[in-house]
C-alpha cells in the first residue's frame, strides 16, 4: 500500500517517478490563465489567515461545503470570521474524498507550508494556527508565494476598459516576475442586457477617449484600447463564451443592431448572435494584427440559481457544464479566418468532456507551419481541471493530434495558492507516459526524448509558444 501525497504521488511505474523528478519537478512556471488580482501583487498582499487566503474566493470550496450541508453564514456571510469559515471547511474536508479538492488541499498544505498531516476537525485549529502565523512572514506574501513556486511568469485575466496601473507599477519597480495583462472583452458583446450594454459602452468610451455613436466608433475604441495593452506587453486574448458564433451578417444589419440596443431596447436572439458574431471576428482581427494568442474558454452555463446569484452575485459558484452543439459553428469562424490569412495562434477550452475528441480533430484542420501547435486544444478547464479530465483531454490530444506540442498547464484561479495544480497536472502527465513505457507501448530506448517532451510541456512549449 502507498502513501498519500508521498515523493511519487500519482506516479505508478519507475519510470513514471524519473520522468517526473529529473525532468519535471524543477520547471519554471508560466501561468498563462488565470484571474489573480493584479492589486494584490502589486500591494504585496499579506493574508491575515488562513481562511482568508483559501476560502475568500474560491467557489469550488464553497459548492462543496454548501454540498455537505454547511448554512451559507459559514460560506459567503459578512458577519462570519474566517475561523468559522475554516473550521467549517475542515468539518468538509474528509467527505471530498475521491474529489479533487482533496489533492489539491494536501498539495497546498505540503507545499507552502511543509504539513503532511490531514486536515480534518481534529487538526483543523492546528494546521489554522501554524499556518496563519506563516502568513504574517514576508515568504508567504503574495509575492513570496509566486516566488516560493518558481512562477516565471503571469497573465491576469483584464477588460478593456481596466487602467492597468497595478501592470504598470510592477513592471517599472523591476518586479522579477513578468505580470502581463490579457484582454477579455466580453462586456463589449454582451447585449442581453441593453442597460448595462449602454453603461459598459460609455465607460468605453471615457476610457479610450472616442466618441461612440454608432459601431465603428466601437471598434475605434476597442482598437485604441488593443493598442494600450500591446503597450504593456499584452500577448493574449482570452473569451469566455457559451458557444461559438458564426452567424451571417451584414455591416448593415450590425449597425442596426447595434444602434438598437444602445437605444435601449431588448435584441431578439437572432439579432444577439449576429452582434456576437461580428464581434468576435473583429475581436480575431485585433490578435492576428498584433500576433497574440487567442484563447476561447466556451461550454459553462452560468448562474443557474437565481435566488442565490440575486443576493451574492456572479461568480459565486452557480454555475455548471453546458451542453451545446458548437462543432460546425467553431468550425466556420476558424475557416472565415483562416480562409483571410488572418487566424492567429488559438487555444479552445472545452467545459463538456463529449467535446474532446471533436476539438482534437478539428485543430488538424487548421494547423500550419512555421508555428508547432498553432491551434491548441486547452488544457483540462474548470470542472475537468482534475486527475480524470485531464486525463482524458491528454488521452485525445495524444491519439488525435501531437500531445508532444501541447503547451501545458494554468491554473485558471483567484488563489495565490493554487500553483500546486501545475505539480499535480506534471505528475499526471509522466504518470501516462511513464506507464506507456513500462507497457511497451513507447520505446525504452527513447527515454532521453520521452525527458525533453516532458521539459517541453511543462515549461518550454509555451514559452516558446507566447514568446515570453
Amino acid at each position: 500500500m502507498k502513501n498519500f501525497l508521498d515523493d511519487n504521488f500519482v506516479l505508478q511505474t519507475e519510470t513514471a517517478q524519473q520522468l517526473y523528478h529529473e525532468h519535471a519537478k524543477y520547471q519554471p512556471i508560466i501561468d498563462y490563465h488565470c484571474h489573480l488580482v493584479p492589486k494584490m501583487i502589486a500591494d504585496n498582499r499579506q493574508f491575515e489567515n488562513l481562511g482568508q487566503i483559501w476560502l475568500e474566493g474560491d467557489h469550488y470550496k464553497w459548492r462543496a461545503m454548501r454540498t455537505n450541508g454547511i448554512a451559507e453564514r459559514y460560506i459567503t456571510g459578512k458577519e462570519t470570521s474566517w475561523w468559522e469559515k475554516f473550521e467549517k471547511w475542515a468539518e468538509t474536508v474528509p467527505y471530498t474524498m475521491r474529489n479533487p479538492l482533496y489533492h489539491w488541499t494536501h498539495l497546498e498544505l505540503k507545499t507552502a507550508f511543509d504539513i503532511n498531516k490531514i486536515l480534518k476537525p481534529e487538526t483543523a485549529k492546528e494546521i489554522y494556527d501554524h499556518c496563519t502565523a506563516l502568513l504574517q512572514t514576508s515568504e508567504f506574501s503574495a509575492r513570496g508565494l509566486m516566488k516560493h513556486y518558481r512562477v516565471e511568469t503571469v497573465c491576469t485575466t483584464d477588460d478593456p476598459v481596466d487602467s492597468l496601473e497595478y501592470h504598470f507599477a510592477l513592471k517599472n519597480e523591476g518586479f522579477e516576475i513578468k505580470v502581463l495583462p490579457t484582454w477579455r472583452p466580453d462586456k463589449a458583446m454582451a447585449v442581453e442586457n441593453p442597460a448595462d450594454f449602454r453603461a459598459y459602452i460609455e465607460k468605453l468610451s471615457e476610457t479610450s477617449g472616442v466618441l461612440i455613436n454608432r459601431l465603428a466608433d466601437v471598434l475605434q475604441a476597442l482598437r485604441i484600447r488593443h493598442d494600450f495593452f500591446a503597450s504593456v506587453g499584452c500577448k493574449l486574448s482570452d473569451h469566455g463564451i457559451e458557444e461559438f458564433y458564426a452567424e451571417d451578417y451584414t455591416e448593415s444589419e450590425v449597425e442596426a443592431i447595434f444602434k438598437k440596443v444602445y437605444g435601449g431596447v431588448k435584441l431578439i436572439r437572432e439579432e444577439i448572435l449576429k452582434f456576437k458574431s461580428c464581434m468576435l471576428y473583429e475581436f480575431a482581427k485585433l490578435d492576428w494584427e498584433k500576433g497574440w494568442a487567442q484563447q476561447f474558454h466556451y461550454g459553462a452555463l452560468r448562474n443557474n440559481n437565481s435566488l442565490m446569484v440575486n443576493k451574492l452575485g456572479p461568480d459565486t459558484g452557480y454555475d455548471s457544464i453546458g451542453d451545446w452543439n458548437t462543432a460546425q459553428a467553431m468550425s466556420k469562424f476558424l475557416n472565415r479566418l483562416a480562409s483571410e490569412g488572418k487566424l492567429a495562434k488559438t487555444i479552445l477550452y472545452n467545459l463538456n468532456p463529449k467535446d474532446n475528441d471533436m476539438i482534437s480533430t478539428m485543430l488538424g484542420n487548421f494547423q500550419e507551419g512555421p508555428v508547432a501547435g498553432k491551434i491548441q486544444f486547452g488544457s483540462g478547464w474548470w470542472f475537468l481541471d482534475q486527475k480524470i479530465g485531464m486525463e482524458a483531454q491528454m488521452n485525445s490530444l495524444s491519439v488525435l493530434g501531437l500531445l508532444s506540442r501541447f503547451v501545458g498547464m494554468l491554473t485558471d484561479s483567484r488563489s495565490f495558492l493554487s500553483y500546486p495544480r501545475h505539480e499535480y497536472f506534471r505528475r499526471i502527465l509522466c504518470n501516462l507516459i511513464g506507464n506507456d513505457v513500462e507497457q511497451g507501448l513507447l520505446p525504452a530506448s527513447e527515454l532521453p526524448f520521452l525527458g525533453k517532451m516532458v521539459e517541453d510541456i511543462s515549461y518550454f512549449n509555451a514559452k516558446r509558444y507566447f514568446e515570453f
